[in-house]
């Protein structure tokens, strides 16, 4: 959670800089894009640097496979909902935030880049604000609906900042599970973002 709050700090603190006018404007240049390539290049390296992981994912049941899938359907399926109440947006704006499944970091910079600061914000905000809701209420949802539910609330944060928690609340042997499902939603948030900002 402390990571949670030197992101959000960290936005604030932007935020507060670019509308006292302290910093120049950097929204018309590229480095977004580079910070992303920078971001990306540094998730490599942790997936690749530590083959035991990838090793691990072939112990996995079949049953539990299926749970990233269950995670990205019942997501989008949120998000379209609520897209559909939202009549001054686009139900592809309300699907390209909820398709961040909680990576920040990635989802609101592809969104800003396609659609603008304001809704690379609405992102950037939803996606914290679900890393944070799955780091609150982890232990109420192993308690009330089993183990995998806080691995599916974290989205593609069950790789790393979620991990923990997960650990402690769904027990070890569900570590696995949570590595393997967060390597999947993360790999998938650029490719369904990018799609739905597209249409």
């Amino acid at each position: 959670m402390k990571g949670s709050l030197v992101i959000v700090g960290f936005f604030a603190l932007g935020a507060g800089c670019g509308l006292a006018g302290v910093l120049p404007d950097l929204s018309q240049t590229r480095l977004s894009f580079y910070a992303l390539c920078a971001l990306m290049f540094c998730v490599g390296i942790g997936v690749g640097s530590d083959p035991q992981t990838l090793r691990s994912f072939r112990s996995l049941s079949p049953r539990l496979l299926m749970l990233p899938l269950g995670t990205l359907v019942g997501t989008l399926a949120g998000t379209a909902a609520v897209g559909l109440l939202l009549r001054h947006r686009l139900l592809t704006d309300s699907l390209a935030v909820g398709a961040g499944f909680g990576y920040y970091s990635l989802s609101s910079i592809f969104i800003t880049e396609y659609r603008g600061a304001e809704l690379g914000t609405v992102a950037l905000l939803a996606n914290i604000c679900r890393e944070i809701l799955t780091l609150l209420s982890a232990p109420l949802l192993a308690r009330w609906f089993g183990p995998l539910a806080p691995i599916s609330a974290g989205g593609a944060t069950t790789m790393d900042t979620t991990l923990p928690v997960i650990a402690q609340v769904s027990g070890q042997r569900f570590v696995i599970v949570s590595i393997y499902h967060g390597f999947l939603m993360d790999f998938s948030v650029p490719f369904l973002v990018t799609l739905f900002c597209s249409l």
